[in-house]
């Protein structure tokens, strides 16, 4: 059984400021972990990796860095931590990393992930990861975990209940709060703060903080949590209702001043996670009835600014 290892090895696909941060805890509590790395691979295998944290900082010494998935070993537990408009990568990087009974949690954000991810792998043991932090790696070999930082896990499609708990176990022995919850009433939940705080902090070239500090964004953001809350309630998801929109507005107002990961990507020019975050939850709504016509006009506005940007950082 899977609760009698002591370790279970991880690979880290995706180490930034979410797999540079969970990957950085397990592997500092002395968890076997595996990163991949790009662009500071050269920096993080001389100088290691440094997490600045809200929570008490720490520096790796040593990282088992690679460049290539190929030259890593099989392992236990894969946490992807891609932006999810790089997922068809995964065809190339996942393989290498797989075993018979390997589970593969899917740290991103959006509806649908697991399911187009499956199609790709329909053997893999998928795992949803939904990260509630506020975290950015901005320099090579750094992180800067600013607030915040539990994580629910959601069982897709893993068959084996051990190794679900031995993952819980791990991310707790690593000082993450950590708890397993219902996989469809987890993602809409996620989606509650996603939804409403990417786009809206990209549209109007804000931070989290101002749009809560005026009132009319404000209520603005609590219309678009509702009808998050419509769709899923819609969609059969339990345990969501408005009292879950005020607990998301107060926890908030509790946050640093912060810029979602969209905001990071629109400054920095890079891809937006429309497709998972916007375009398929509104897909899914309206197949069951339900619309959300002010998530639609966000989202031809992200993508009338996307295409935009797309130009002015080519």
């Amino acid at each position: 059984m899977y609760l009698c290892m002591k370790f279970m090895k991880y690979g880290i696909i995706g180490t930034g400021a979410i797999g540079g941060f969970y990957g950085g805890k397990l592997a500092h509590a002395g968890m076997d972990v595996h990163f991949l790395l790009h662009k500071d691979y050269e920096y993080v295998c001389e100088y290691g990796l440094q997490v600045d944290s809200c929570d008490g900082s720490f520096h790796l010494d040593h990282v088992n860095a690679y460049r290539q998935t190929a030259d890593m070993p099989v392992c236990d537990v894969v946490l992807v931590c891609l932006k999810s408009v790089n997922n068809h990568l995964l065809s190339e990087l996942l393989p290498p990393l797989l075993g018979s009974h390997t589970a593969v949690v899917m740290i991103e954000n959006g509806i649908g992930i697991e399911d187009d991810v499956q199609q790709m792998f329909p053997e893999v043991q998928l795992v949803a990861g939904l990260a509630f932090i506020c975290s950015a790696k901005t320099k090579p070999g750094l992180v800067n975990h600013q607030c915040y930082g539990s994580i629910n896990l959601a069982n897709y499609s893993c068959r084996d209940a051990d190794r679900m708990q031995q993952l819980v176990a791990d991310f707790v022995a690593a000082g993450i709060n950590t708890r397993q919850v219902e996989y469809h009433e987890a993602r809409w939940k996620k989606a509650v703060w996603n939804m409403p705080f990417n786009g809206m902090t990209v549209a109007l070239n804000t931070s989290t903080d101002q749009l809560l500090k005026n009132s009319f964004t404000r209520k603005l953001i609590h219309d678009l949590m509702m009808e998050v809350i419509g769709a899923a309630r819609h969609l059969g998801v339990q345990n969501i209702d408005a009292s879950f929109a005020e607990k998301m507005l107060m926890t908030t107002d509790a946050m640093v001043p912060y810029s979602p990961s969209m905001k990071l990507d629109y400054d920095y020019h890079r891809p937006l996670e429309i497709e998972y975050l916007y375009s398929r939850p509104i897909a899914e709504a309206r197949k069951a009835g339900y619309s959300m016509p002010k998530l639609e006009m966000l989202e031809a506005e992200l993508k009338f600014l996307a295409s935009k940007n797309k130009r002015q950082g080519a």
